[in-house]
């Protein structure tokens, strides 16, 4: 089982971008994650924010793997303690398909998108910033891993 992380948003500060690769090589041998990123739509003074939104919308769209399993993170979706996230993930490896994980522009995701996703994941109620959510996904992902192999990476 593999899994692509498709974002909205390119260019992460380095020290974000780090910290994804650390997690990003941490999780190779549990759970391969390659990121994807996807232009943004215009955004600005006399542009359609929904448009922008239906533009990126339909670039996420076109990165999905073929028979992959879906989840948006989305603020309105299903929050997972560490442990609820590892349970899913062992789910999911039994479903035996790949993983799509998509992170919306500032806008969040196109009503598209939200239904071509199986489930929404909830980060919980913050309003955090689109390029962090690359970094939390992937240590939370490491995490959920850890969990199911028994590392002690994480301690309750």
């Amino acid at each position: 089982m593999k899994a692509r992380l498709i974002a909205v948003g390119e260019r992460a500060p380095a020290w974000l971008a780090e910290g994804f690769g650390e997690y990003q090589k941490r999780l190779s041998h549990w759970l391969p994650l390659e990121l994807v990123e996807v232009t943004p739509g215009l955004r600005g003074k006399g542009r359609d924010a929904v448009r922008a939104s239906a533009d990126e919308g339909a670039r996420v769209l076109a990165a999905l793997p073929k028979q992959a399993h879906v989840v948006a993170l989305d603020g309105r979706g299903k929050p997972y303690s560490s442990e609820q996230l590892a349970q899913r993930l062992e789910h999911w490896r039994q479903q035996g398909q790949d993983l799509a994980f998509l992170i919306g522009g500032p806008d969040g995701h196109a009503p598209e998108v939200l239904a071509a996703a199986g489930e929404h994941w909830s980060l919980g109620p913050l309003t955090l910033p689109h390029m962090l959510v690359r970094l939390l996904v992937a240590e939370q992902l490491y995490r959920a891993a850890s969990l199911l192999a028994n590392h002690p990476y994480h301690r309750a």
